[in-house]
């Protein structure tokens, strides 16, 4: 059966309760965006929609045909570093993508790298927050990644799910991300084969088949969007808390991100060559598509909830639930049903500001030094929490089923 009329007969026979409807379907764009603006500054002008990863996708899909992944993902442990070599006995297929999908581009400029660790260094307390509030909680309103991660292995953990995209975050700001004692490539080369296995199984799925609105997930302009969720919906943050940022800390943070674009298995021609290519791209994919999900509410319930049985008294639901609408706005947390806390709210939309400013040596005076202390004890308690998660071996294994409950 081809994979249209499989969908057709997935659709038709697929018995979905609620937490599976369909919701309302804009018309597609048609995609403007010019490969003048990407790395390279040229390309086929492909719509990315309508582009995946062809060489991992085949092979992922013949290991998991043969049943070979438990034993792929059990060598594969043992690879934590860039610079190991790969485990003895991988299939051939997957030992040569995997050492083609190592390979830093040719256009990876190493003083940039060194200059995003300085970024990196001085800009963490807000990166932390800034990926898992601003990012991680914009996943739940995008549709088509919400439903992705909802039917797939990962909706089943979430804690697990959010722990190691967390580890994405935490590698590209290490010191050492590319080097050959980091893990950055390693943690893209992993992600990328478990995104293969996704867009494997996940069309196996009557529930994400009769919820989705394509029929394979995980396009090369789905990994942009959630690319755009990261470095490029940080960056506008940074700038409208009036972070002072030096032009090559920004060139540098920006370009640890292309190369990470690339790593995941995204065509050059659709990565941003600059931060007004980034924004501009962002306003055709990524603005307009936010919206709420069923499958994105339950999601953002959730990782609100992820704080709770910690004994971290400022990681409760309504002081994250008060983050997610300072980060993301009214309209998005009333999607998500996070009601207007009395206290955090005005809080955070009064003092934000001036903590901020007197954290950039901007400012001096004018915010209670309660307030102040308020913030940085949520921001220490914030890192430790993930920080502690990540000290654990956290390993991305290619998934062999989708979401057990909704299989």
């Amino acid at each position: 059966m081809d994979s249209l009329n499989r969908r057709n007969f997935l659709k038709v026979g697929g018995t979905v309760g609620a937490a599976g409807a369909v919701a309302a379907v804009a018309p597609a764009t048609p995609w403007t965006w010019s490969p003048a603006g990407s790395v390279p500054g040229t390309g086929s002008g492909l719509d990315p929609r309508k582009a995946w990863d062809p060489d991992g996708d085949t092979v992922v899909a013949n290991l998991l045909d043969r049943g070979q992944v438990p034993e792929v993902n059990r060598l594969l442990r043992s690879w934590t570093k860039n610079g190991q070599p790969l485990p003895a006995g991988l299939p051939p297929e997957l030992r040569d993508f995997m050492e083609h999908a190592r390979q830093l581009p040719s256009w990876t400029d190493r003083g940039k790298l060194a200059t995003a660790v300085r970024f990196n260094q001085k800009r963490g307390t807000y990166l932390g927050v800034l990926y898992g509030f601003a990012s991680g909680m914009m996943s739940t309103v995008i549709p088509k990644e919400a439903r992705a991660v909802y039917y797939s292995k990962g909706g089943a953990d979430m804690k697990d799910r959010i722990t190691k995209t967390a580890k994405l975050g935490y590698d590209i700001g290490s010191l050492n991300a590319y080097q050959p004692d980091g893990e950055m490539v390693v943690t893209c080369v992993k992600t990328r084969l478990a995104h293969a296995s996704v867009r494997h199984l996940l069309p196996q799925s009557p529930y994400w088949v009769h919820a989705a609105t394509e029929d394979k997930p995980i396009s090369q302009a789905d990994i942009m969007v959630t690319w755009h969720s990261l470095p490029t919906t940080v960056m506008r943050n940074l700038q409208k808390w009036k972070v002072p940022i030096a032009p090559d800390e920004s060139e540098g943070f920006l370009h640890s991100w292309q190369v990470s674009a690339h790593m995941l298995g995204v065509e050059d021609q659709y990565i941003p060559a600059s931060w007004h290519q980034a924004d501009a791209q962002a306003k055709q994919v990524l603005d307009p598509i936010l919206a709420p999900t069923p499958e994105g509410i339950k999601l953002a319930n959730i990782l609100l909830d992820l704080g709770m049985n910690l004994d971290l008294s400022l990681l409760s639901r309504p002081v994250l639930g008060a983050l997610t609408r300072f980060m993301l706005g009214d309209q998005i947390a009333g999607w998500l049903q996070i009601p207007r806390e009395p206290v955090w709210t005005p809080l955070l939309e009064t003092a934000w500001g001036p903590y901020v400013a007197v954290r950039e040596g901007l400012l001096n005076v004018g915010m209670p030094r309660e307030a102040y202390w308020l913030f940085d004890e949520f921001l220490r308690q914030f890192v430790l929490f993930y920080m502690s998660e990540l000290r654990m071996p956290i390993n991305i294994e290619i998934p062999v089923l989708n979401n057990p409950r909704y299989n």
